[in-house]
C-alpha cells in the first residue's frame, strides 16, 4: 500500500503522514500536567490536518480561483480532461469514495442534478478517491446505483500524491465544486449541500 494511502474516518480524508504527526503530538501532550492535557473528547473537535504533498500544505481550490487542470480515466478507461470540458460549459465536480456513507447521499443528489440539467450545458462529474485497483468495483457500484453521469477514478502520480484530490486540497468527503465555463471555481462545499443551495448556484451560473 502506498505511503499516500488515505485513512478515512467518518467521511474525512486524512493523509497518513498527518495521522503520524497527530499521534506524536498526542504523545507529547500526555506528558503535561493534568491542567494542560488535551482530553480525547476535545481532540475529536480539532480540525483535520491539511492535505500534504512533499511535506508542504496544499492550498485548496476556492471560489474565485482557477480550478487545477487534470486528466484521469473514467471507469470505462476513457480519458477526461477538465480544461477541455470547462472550455465549453460549467462542470459540477464531486469528490467521493465508495467507502464513505455520506457520499452516497451526495451522489444521489448529483444524479438528480444531472437529470435536472441534462441538455442545459452543465457537465456532472464525480471523482472517486479510491485508486486504480478499485476501478472495476467503482464501476460496478455506479451501475448498481444507476448513476448516469461521468465517474472518474483518481490515481497516484510519480510522487505518490493523488493527482486530483491533492491538487484540490480535498480533506473532507464528500467535497463538491462548481466550476464555471472558463475554469474559475464558483462554489466549494465540504460535506452535505442542500439541493436548493446547489440548484440556486447552478441556475445563477447558467444565467450569466
Amino acid at each position: 500500500m502506498s505511503r499516500r494511502s488515505a485513512v478515512r474516518e467518518g467521511g474525512r480524508l486524512v493523509p497518513v503522514l498527518g495521522v503520524m504527526l497527530f499521534s506524536m503530538l498526542a504523545a507529547l501532550l500526555s506528558l503535561l500536567p493534568p491542567g494542560g492535557v488535551v482530553h480525547a473528547a476535545d481532540r475529536e473537535t480539532l480540525p483535520p490536518p491539511a492535505a500534504v504533498r512533499g511535506g508542504e500544505g496544499i492550498r485548496p481550490a476556492e471560489p474565485g480561483m482557477f480550478a487545477p487542470d487534470f486528466t484521469v480515466l473514467d471507469v470505462e478507461g476513457h480519458p477526461f480532461r477538465l480544461a477541455e470540458e470547462v472550455s465549453r460549459k460549467p462542470v459540477l465536480l464531486l469528490f467521493w469514495s465508495v467507502f464513505c456513507d455520506p457520499c452516497r447521499v451526495e451522489m444521489a443528489n448529483l444524479q438528480k442534478a444531472h437529470d435536472r440539467y441534462a441538455g442545459r450545458d452543465v457537465t456532472v462529474v464525480a471523482v472517486a478517491v479510491d485508486g486504480e485497483p478499485l476501478r472495476k468495483t467503482i464501476g460496478g457500484f455506479a451501475r448498481q446505483e444507476g448513476y448516469t453521469f461521468k465517474i472518474l477514478v483518481d490515481e497516484l502520480d510519480a510522487t505518490e500524491a493523488w493527482k486530483v484530490a491533492d491538487a484540490y486540497g480535498v480533506a473532507v468527503m464528500p467535497t463538491l465544486l462548481l466550476v464555471e465555463k472558463g475554469g474559475k471555481v464558483a462554489l466549494r462545499k465540504g460535506g452535505k449541500i442542500r439541493e436548493d443551495e446547489l440548484e440556486k448556484a447552478v441556475s445563477s451560473l447558467l444565467k450569466k
